[in-house]
This record gives C-alpha cells, sequence and structure tokens, in this order.
C-alpha cells in the first residue's frame, strides 16, 4: 500500500489525498468518518483531502445527509494523468527550444568502468533505429544482453569489433591490431553512436565522453562508417593493399602521418 501512496504522489497527490483516495476505493460509496478510520488519518485532514479531491474532479460526492463520496476508476485516474502528461509533454517539446534558438547540447565526462558500462547500456535501452559501435570483446559481453534486446527490437547493429569479437547480432567488422591498440592508448577504447544522435567514445576504463550534439554524431558517424570501409576493402582485398601499402599500412602511415608522430597503430 505504501508504494502506492508513493506512486500517486509522484503525480500530485499529496500523503492524505493518496490514502483517502485509495481507501475510497476499497469502500464507496462512504462518508468522510468511514474514510478517516478505513485511511487511518486524522478525520479533519479526511475531510481537507476529501474536499481537495472533490475540486479536482477525482472524488465525487452526494447530497445525502450523511454526505457520502465516490471515487472516480483506477482506469480514469490512469486515462486522465496519461492525457494531463501527454500534453505537457508536448507543450514543452514545441515552447522549450525557443527560450534559447542557439542552445547546444552539453558535453558531460563519466568516469569509471561501471558507471561508463551502466551508461552504455542506457544508451542502447533507448535505441530505437540504429547503433554504430566500436567495441573490444571483453566490453561487448558485458552490453552483449542489451544489445540483443535491441536488435529484437529491430534496431539496425553494426559493429567494428577488437580482439575476436564475436557475436550474432548485426554486422561486424573484424579489426586486428587490439592488444597493440590498448598498450598505445593505455585502454581500450569505446565508440557508440545511437540513432544518429546520442554518443559516448573514450577509454573505457578511464574516461569517456557521452553527448546529444548534433555536430558530433556526425562526426562519430563518419568516424565509424570510414572504419567500416577500410575493414571491408581490407578483407576483400588484403594481397593488394599489402602490396601497395607494406604490410600493416606502413607506407600509408608514412604518407599520412608526420614524421614526429608516435600515432602508428590503426
Amino acid at each position: 500500500m505504501e508504494k502506492l501512496v508513493d506512486k500517486l504522489k509522484e503525480l500530485g497527490f499529496n500523503s492524505y489525498e493518496a490514502k483517502v483516495y485509495l481507501a475510497l476505493l476499497k469502500k464507496y460509496p462512504a462518508t468522510g468518518y468511514e474514510v478517516a478510520q478505513i485511511a487511518d488519518v486524522p478525520q479533519s485532514r479526511a475531510y481537507d483531502a476529501l474536499k481537495s479531491l472533490v475540486s479536482e474532479g477525482i472524488v465525487s460526492s452526494n447530497q445525502e445527509k450523511p454526505q457520502k463520496y465516490l471515487p472516480i476508476s483506477p482506469k480514469e485516474l490512469t486515462r486522465r494523468f496519461k492525457r494531463k502528461v501527454n500534453s505537457t509533454i508536448d507543450y514543452l517539446e514545441k515552447k522549450l527550444p525557443a527560450v534559447r534558438e542557439d542552445y547546444n547540447e552539453p558535453i558531460n565526462t563519466i568516469s569509471g568502468y561501471d558507471n561508463i558500462i551502466e551508461k552504455l547500456k542506457e544508451v542502447i535501452n533507448c535505441s530505437k533505429d540504429s547503433i554504430y559501435c566500436e567495441l573490444w570483446a571483453a566490453d561487448y559481453k558485458q552490453l552483449e544482453t542489451e544489445i540483443m534486446n535491441a536488435y529484437d527490437r529491430g534496431v539496425d547493429i553494426k559493429i567494428v569489433g577488437y580482439d575476436n569479437l564475436q557475436t550474432v547480432f548485426g554486422q561486424v567488422y573484424p579489426h586486428d591490431n587490439a592488444k597493440e591498440l590498448e598498450h598505445f592508448l593505455g585502454s581500450r577504447m569505446v565508440f557508440i553512436l545511437s540513432d544518429n544522435e546520442e554518443s559516448v567514445w573514450g577509454r573505457i576504463e578511464k574516461q569517456v565522453v557521452w553527448t546529444r550534439h548534433n555536430d558530433i554524431a556526425f562526426l562519430m558517424k563518419e568516424f565509424i562508417v570510414h572504419d567500416m570501409y577500410l575493414l571491408d576493402v581490407y578483407k576483400c582485398f588484403p594481397e593488394q593493399l599489402r602490396y601497395f601499402y607494406g604490410a600493416g599500412f606502413k607506407k600509408l602511415k608514412d604518407k599520412v602521418l608526420d614524421k614526429k608522430s608516435t600515432y602508428n597503430i590503426h
């Protein structure tokens, strides 16, 4: 019963109003005295709550002596609050952006492996259309259930997989040099883009960035998609690429990176 009181309070009831409404569901029609007894609240508080609920249309009263009260049905109560909440959300979605036209989504940091995994699960669980990501096998295992559920919802899953990541959900593009990259960067990396609007990226064992910033989502999509392009090309033409660029793409890296660059693994 206390849980029901708490949930009704979340809808705007105070404690006495919630207890009085629940008491009326148990016995109606009922007098104010009977309601106070069933709800186990002071009689004066019961009458105050009944007066408030009558004014809100949640309880009705007759003109008998003594006066008796009836509650609206639970189905009507929840239907009414759904309409109210949906109407409020629709209004806010239309009006809030106009408060500041140049609003930019904040860029947030999250530290600690467990906290990062929880945020990734949250992002995946909220995905509706697509997930593009780059993950190490060890971290994929932490997220496998959420990714499977997203796949079952019809979400398009595409993964750049490091360290022999294996999955039957979605398309996987295997990436070599996982151990070297992890050693060079000091951590495994994670890149996740959900529905082309919400992104998380960074060193998964240390700190990541999370944002809904549109421009960053665009860059994230470009980054992950181009990795997938190159990995697919390498899968189809490994000998030709080694012939032109050498083992480990050394000639290409020499061409693209400056001579002082220490970043030579990808």
